[in-house]
């Protein structure tokens, strides 16, 4: 019966002592369960905790507490070379004075694999990557992205039955880093075993992943997929670190199943929106309004066509407007020191001046009840 886990964390932590003689929980209490053949993310800003757990993985770190668990077997403190793993590094970490082949078969002569075999698997691993004639090139001769597939190529041959890779498209230009995503994630599905990727890109964790960890100051404050993670924050860091977003600073007032009435003092307004996580009534709380998920109408009294008569509605007046093509960005002002933006989609092609909002517009601010997120400030 095959495993449904292949990597998991049970309550690890890994502490490191700090120069001044204090210590830092680099990863506080954290377990997590990775699905076989899953695209597992780790997200988060710099210093949350995410490459210290992937190094946990790998054996390149032990827990202070805490266990680190590869198909079914506590690692405890057994050296990389004896885990069932392989990472693949932004740098590379390439033989500058091998050739192609020679970097991607350097693993298997380590380990006395005969001639005929390298030869085959490394053959294989090169197509995989897309770069089976560039064999015999030296890697200064070859692009970003063909080194990064050469590093990619280095760790597969081995058939690691866990790929780590650590921000490995970091050192990409932007249009070849989007392209390599797509390319990443191709191969993942063609050889099927467990990617578990660390990023700081919320973008590229959102593109190729099948679940994403979002991490911060050591803890995994949500697991879900991208949809999810997306869609249904479980806390104001999230909300913030995934997108974009608003935030409006509010009282819970009632509570009625999912529904949660909301008292914005700034605004002398209370909005409805879906509660998620533990709120009381009381409690200060984040309400989170995405800028792409309201619409505006001019505020000149005539109704609109298509509401549903359950949305929340405030008004403003715009600020700043920026025409971007797909859509047109504008900052609006609802008074009380209070600012929103918001994206009006562009689904018309027109030339009309009239047809877009200038500085200076008053607006009515519809936000539907499902798009207005009552979000707590942490995680409890």
């Amino acid at each position: 019966m095959e495993r449904q886990f292949v990597v998991e964390f049970h309550d690890v932590v890994k502490i490191f002592p700090t120069p001044e003689g204090s210590q830092v929980n680099a990863v506080d209490h954290v377990s997590i369960q990775i699905n076989q053949g899953e695209f597992f993310s780790l997200l988060g800003p710099s210093g949350c905790g995410k490459t210290t757990s992937l190094r946990l993985m790998a054996g390149f770190e032990w827990p202070t507490s805490g266990e680190v668990i590869i198909n079914g077997k506590p690692m405890g403190r057994k050296p990389p070379y004896l885990r069932p793993v392989n990472t693949v590094f932004q740098n590379y970490a390439l033989f500058q004075h091998m050739n192609v082949f020679q970097n991607v078969a350097f693993g298997l002569e380590m380990e006395n694999v005969p001639k005929t075999e390298i030869t085959r698997r490394v053959g294989e691993a090169l197509e995989m990557v897309k770069l089976g004639k560039m064999g015999r090139r030296k890697p200064k001769q070859l692009s970003g992205g063909q080194q990064q597939r050469v590093a990619l190529a280095r760790a597969l041959v081995k058939r690691p039955e866990v790929l780590l890779l650590d921000e490995p498209l970091g050192a990409l230009d932007l249009k070849l880093r989007k392209e390599m995503q797509l390319e990443l994630k191709a191969l993942q599905e063609q050889v099927g075993i467990t990617f578990i990727y660390v990023t700081h890109d919320q973008e590229e964790a959102l593109t190729m992943s099948n679940r994403i960890a979002v991490m911060n100051k050591g803890k995994a404050l949500q697991i879900g997929g991208a949809v999810e993670i997306y869609e249904r924050p479980n806390c104001r860091f999230v909300a913030d670190f995934i997108g974009e977003t608003n935030f409006l600073t509010g009282t819970v007032k009632a509570i009625a199943k999912d529904k949660v009435s909301v008292m914005l003092p700034a605004l002398s307004k209370e909005i409805d929106g879906i509660g998620q996580g533990n709120l009381s009534v009381g409690e200060s709380v984040a309400v989170s309004i995405r800028p792409e998920k309201m619409r505006l109408a001019d505020d000149n009294g005539k109704e609109v066509s298509g509401l549903r008569g359950t949305e929340n509605l405030l008004k403003g007046k715009v600020i700043t407007t920026a025409y971007i093509g797909s859509d047109t960005r504008l900052v609006l002002d609802l008074g009380g020191g209070v600012q929103m933006r918001a994206w009006e989609q562009n689904d018309i092609s027109t030339l009309d001046p009239e047809a877009y909002y200038h500085s200076g517009d008053a607006v009515r601010i519809y936000i539907p009840f499902e798009n207005t997120l009552v979000l707590p400030e942490e995680v409890s």
